[in-house]
């Protein structure tokens, strides 16, 4: 997941990223965003744009829904690709009832740790976390403050996990 602040330039850690990861494009500016899409197909991995639906249709990308009101989300339903991914962020049970009536493909809660990102923001730790994911009825991902140590106490049940800074580095 790029960061406009943490990591802006997200090329050098989408370079190494697994052929199917997929790669969320946050806070990106928008001309940098064709040369994302260019990198993403040619190394075989899944780019969303945050919060654009327009964007994401302009790239054949998939989309991420932030909880705060998304452009061009119409759009993005109404014309979406077949295998162009919807996911949603999920911070609580607004987030689940959203993402059954969006019928997105998978959910991003968080924060399960203490982040950076978003430093005043209480984490649900993997009890709570776990208790999200289970009502979510879609793959559930784990993001926030998740890094090479606190990846192991990330409950089983996960789909995957996204992180920003531990990319970075």
């Amino acid at each position: 997941m790029s960061d406009p602040l943490r990591l802006p330039d997200p090329m050098a850690a989408v370079a190494r990223l697994p052929r199917g990861a997929a790669v969320v494009a946050r806070g990106m500016p928008p001309l940098a965003l064709p040369a994302l899409a260019r990198l993403c197909r040619q190394r075989g991995l899944r780019l969303l744009v945050a919060g654009d639906g327009r964007a994401a249709l302009r790239l054949g990308a998939g989309l991420h829904l932030p909880e705060r009101p998304t452009p061009g989300l119409l759009a993005f339903l109404r014309s979406r690709r077949p295998g162009a991914l919807l996911s949603l962020a999920v911070h609580g049970r607004r987030g689940l009832f959203r993402g059954r009536a969006l019928r997105a493909d998978a959910a991003l809660i968080s924060p399960i740790f203490a982040t950076q990102s978003h430093p005043g923001a209480r984490p649900l730790g993997p009890h709570g976390w776990a208790w999200l994911a289970r009502h979510a009825n879609r793959p559930a991902v784990a993001l926030g403050g998740v890094d090479g140590r606190s990846q192991r106490r990330v409950p089983a049940q996960a789909a995957g996990v996204a992180a920003v800074g531990w990319l970075g580095s």
